[in-house]
């Protein structure tokens, strides 16, 4: 009898405990969508009853307007996302943990520092692509939700996934704390339109 036992303790094991590192952990979970959820409802409260006559005006001609940021928004983090993807799909690479280049709590104030200003690539130019700010909106929150969903339900060990932004390599749980700060990033942008002296009024 128990020689039968010892391998089914074995399998009952093995069969109902997880490996240790392979998730993400809950802390890291909870500081991710942290800056997810307050970045976008930032937003959400900065574009929350603007006229097509505020979403469009521009302080001067280099300007984006609200509505341009809106639609950067919705193409940029579409990019993020598959970044995402592609990293978890690339699997693990413990050999990069030394390469990362920023600590956790660095990463929101360096990407929403509006003090450096960066000119985005062509492709993530503001088009109008998306035909109009409502759409692109409507756009940019589902992709956002899609990427809420999957933190909040992933297995994947994100710590141990990475890829390479143009300052260097970050896991990809810093990697979707980039997207956020991104996006805040650009809120403080379309504050700053909003501040101008000659913004419409109502």
């Amino acid at each position: 009898m128990k020689k039968l036992l010892f391998p089914l303790a074995i399998v009952l094991f093995f069969g109902f405990t997880k490996n240790p590192g392979t998730q993400l952990d809950p802390k890291d979970k909870e500081w991710i969508m942290k800056h997810l959820t307050e970045s976008r409802e930032h937003m959400k409260q900065v574009l929350d009853g603007l006229s097509d006559e505020q979403l469009d005006y521009k302080p001067d001609p280099t300007s984006w307007s609200i509505a341009e940021n809106v639609e950067h928004l919705a193409l940029t983090e579409k990019m993020f996302i598959e970044s995402v993807h592609k990293s978890v799909a690339d699997g693990p690479n413990p050999s990069l943990k030394d390469s990362l280049v920023f600590q956790d709590d660095q990463i929101m104030p360096m990407v929403a520092d509006r003090s450096q200003k960066v000119k985005t690539s062509e492709p993530f130019e503001p088009s109008g692509q998306y035909g109009s700010t409502e759409e692109a909106l409507a756009a940019l929150l589902a992709i956002r939700q899609e990427l809420m969903e999957y933190v909040e339900t992933t297995e994947d060990d994100l710590r141990n996934r990475y890829a390479q932004l143009p300052f260097g390599t970050v896991d990809a749980a810093q990697l979707i704390v980039f997207i956020a700060g991104h996006m805040e990033r650009h809120v403080l942008q379309m504050e700053e339109v909003i501040e101008d002296e000659d913004f419409p009024q109502m």
